[in-house]
């Protein structure tokens, strides 16, 4: 859907001047733009550092440059939980924004090797290679906060894709309190 969004943007009808395969498994696709299908692919990272290194393709773009800040991982609980549980929401919520403080003031190499024991199947340098594109492209924010400009951007992707009927209200869906608690703790 972001794809498609960012085709939009730049004057691309996705249905009619690209044909876009989504009959590839999510998995496949690194592997079948190397075997010779498609002259473009959207692949996640390892996948695309690991083209780069194979020497199969290369990185051209960022969807997430290109797209604008889209809120790709969020967390849900329902309201009766957050009621019940405000000292567990924080704790975690606090947790995260650690993590986020340590993004920011660690360079590449020292977050690659925090986080290397989680890709086992990774090597050391292209984890360097992945979180120092990351960090050109500015792709982690600073704070939690889901911003009601980045709720609005999903649900303007969500639309454009035709998956969205109406729109949903920010001030309703959203609780920012506990993210701002913990940037104001960082």
């Amino acid at each position: 859907m972001v794809f498609e969004y960012v085709l939009k943007q730049n004057g691309i009808d996705p249905e009619t001047d690209l044909e876009i395969n989504q009959g590839i498994d999510f998995g496949s696709t690194a592997a079948a733009f190397s075997g010779g299908q498609g002259e473009y692919t959207v692949e996640f990272e390892p996948s695309a550092t690991a083209l780069e290194e194979q020497g199969d393709g290369y990185v051209i773009a960022s969807l997430g440059e290109d797209s604008g800040y889209v809120p790709y991982t969020a967390f849900s609980a329902k309201s009766s939980y957050m009621a019940e549980n405000p000292e567990i929401i924080q704790s975690f919520t606090d947790a995260l924004q650690k993590g986020m403080d340590y993004v920011q003031s660690h360079t590449p190499e020292e977050i690659a090797e925090v986080i290397a024991p989680q890709f086992p199947e990774t090597e050391l340098s292209t984890i360097t290679t992945i979180v120092n594109r990351y960090y050109q492209q500015d792709t982690w924010k600073t704070d939690l906060i889901f911003s009601e400009d980045s709720f609005e951007l999903l649900q303007d992707i969500l639309e454009s894709a035709g998956e969205l009927s109406e729109r949903a209200p920010y001030e309703e869906l959203v609780d920012t309190s506990y993210a701002e608690k913990a940037a104001a703790k960082s």
